[in-house]
């Protein structure tokens, strides 16, 4: 796990990236949230990055729960609040970990969170998918995730077009996986763990269906929670050109649960 650490730091910050990603897309972040005085602790999920295990396959959801809980624990030796901030597949994987597990965060944040998908699989292909994770769950498929589609950042897009360590396919069971725990998400909200929560999302998000996210951030019931548009926004928010306003946004609701 890496960590980056700041000056007389006031908190630390656990990063959880997103499907088919890594840590090495958060540089321009980390090192924003370092130059504010926080400690900043990510790895790369299993099946991502340059993890060892089969890229883009997982055997459970459970795996990224665990690795969550496991990145907290080890934040705990600073001594100092922890926050939480999970972008796409990782807002999914912070739900789904705080709604099983009690682990010890101050805030939480969450980036155009995963809770729906904009462009579902033809129906047939979804049955199949059904079939196929009984049979053979490692069968990988194109993810057809086009980095355009992710920001309108013409520098980030000419990266992710040649970065080798971007996973292009995904295995049936990682796709199985990801609707099941987008459907414990929904299916049971109440189950979330009652912490100030600051929900950012891409008004113009093509890969989260964003109506997916408001209706789950209705459906929970935390006393302190706030949802936070950008209109013109697309998924990637803290990739964007109008990045460092949603910094901003995130830095201030930090701070202020100091």
């Amino acid at each position: 796990m890496w960590h980056w650490e700041a000056n007389n730091a006031k908190g630390t910050i656990v990063l959880v990236h997103g499907a088919a990603e890594y840590h090495g897309r958060y540089g321009w972040l980390i090192e924003m949230f370092r130059a504010e005085g926080f400690h900043v602790l990510m790895d790369d999920l299993p099946g991502q990055g340059i993890t060892t295990r089969k890229r883009g396959h997982i055997q459970s959801f459970d795996q990224y729960i665990d690795k969550v809980e496991e990145w907290v624990n080890e934040a705990l030796q600073y001594q100092l609040p922890i926050f939480l901030l999970g972008h796409s597949m990782g807002g999914l994987i912070i739900i789904r970990t705080l709604m099983e597990k009690t682990i010890p965060v101050k805030a939480v944040i969450l980036s155009s969170p995963c809770l729906g998908i904009k462009h579902h699989p033809p129906i047939f292909m979804n049955v199949l998918s059904c079939v196929l994770n009984k049979c053979v769950p490692s069968m990988a498929f194109h993810s057809h995730l086009d980095p355009r589609m992710a920001t309108r950042n013409e520098r980030r897009i000419e990266f992710d077009f040649n970065d080798s360590l971007l996973v292009e396919k995904v295995s049936v069971r990682w796709y199985r996986e990801l609707v099941h725990a987008m459907k414990l998400a929904h299916k049971r909200p109440e189950k979330f763990k009652d912490v100030p929560l600051l929900v950012l999302q891409g008004g113009s998000d093509m890969i989260v269906e964003k109506f997916d996210v408001y209706r789950w951030f209705n459906a929970i019931t935390n006393k302190e929670k706030t949802y936070k548009e950008f209109p013109r926004l697309f998924h990637d928010i803290f990739h964007e050109p109008e990045r460092e306003e949603v910094f901003t946004t995130a830095t201030t609701f930090i701070k202020s649960h100091l």
